[in-house]
């Protein structure tokens, strides 16, 4: 029987019922958009008094809702250990961390801690066959990125090195130094250009052009990369992966008939 009633919330928890899993779905999706909401509105000033109640009671509501989803999860999982451990036993674990945090409210360490409920957000991403699309995607292309990487950690050293012997000495608090000539190397490779250091002299200016050309390429490799690899991916993952959101608290399949 219990076997049975651990298989029925896994079901709901995964989305496998059609009814009691849309609903499971909708209740756990709403406490996360709400969370977000509280979140947002704690951190305006001056609230009232009933603003202030109204939220903190908004929050343990939230907060029961998460604590009784991971303790489900927990429950229903075949491997505890390997829920707890894996990355979205994590995630659930942080979201429902801030009751610890609750109990002292006007601690400033704890009250800064209370900043983990965010991760809260991660838990939209549960039971999307897209993620596990670009999941596969991701394994696939892995050797591509990290190659990639590297060759982007080389040019990103090789452009620091580049300005620090251009304007050393034309900016010594700016390109002084190697590590400091390393933010200007990654805010223009990124081809973010935050501007708070840039070259003035002549040969600096034209390094700098082009490392932007260099830099546009850094953004645009990784995106074919994966655009690639999630073209290449398969529409719907194999089975074992689409049965649910975590291969962890999964309940292993058999031919043998369920035993109560």
């Amino acid at each position: 029987m219990a076997r049975r009633l651990k298989s029925r919330v896994q079901a709901a928890l995964e989305g496998q019922d059609p009814q009691l899993g849309r609903a499971v779905a909708v209740l756990v999706y709403g406490a996360i958009l709400a969370s977000a909401l509280v979140i947002t509105l704690q951190s305006l000033r001056d609230l009232p008094g009933w603003a202030v109640a109204l939220l903190r009671g908004a929050e343990l509501t939230l907060l029961a809702i998460f604590v009784a989803e991971y303790a489900a999860r927990l429950w229903s999982a075949p491997s505890r250990w390997r829920y707890a451990l894996s990355f979205w036993g994590i995630v659930d674990l942080l979201a429902i961390l801030p009751a610890l945090l609750l109990l002292a409210p006007h601690s400033q360490t704890l009250r800064v801690l209370r900043l983990m409920r965010i991760f809260r957000l991660l838990k939209l991403f549960r039971m999307r066959r897209a993620l596990m699309r670009l999941e596969h995607a991701l394994d696939k292309a892995r050797e591509d990125l990290l190659l990639f990487l590297l060759l982007a950690a080389i040019v990103l050293f090789l452009a620091a090195v580049g300005i620090h012997h251009f304007e050393k000495d034309a900016q010594p608090d700016s390109f002084g130094t190697i590590p400091n000539a390393l933010w200007w190397a990654l805010a223009t490779l990124t081809t973010v250009g935050y501007g708070d250091v840039y070259p003035v002299t002549v040969a600096g200016k034209i390094f700098t052009a082009l490392t932007l050309m260099v830099g546009l390429g850094i953004v645009a490799i990784p995106a074919g990369i994966i655009a690639s690899a999630l073209l290449n991916a398969p529409a719907r993952p194999d089975e074992t992966e689409a049965s649910g959101d975590d291969p962890d608290t999964r309940q292993p399949k058999t031919n043998n008939t369920e035993r109560e």
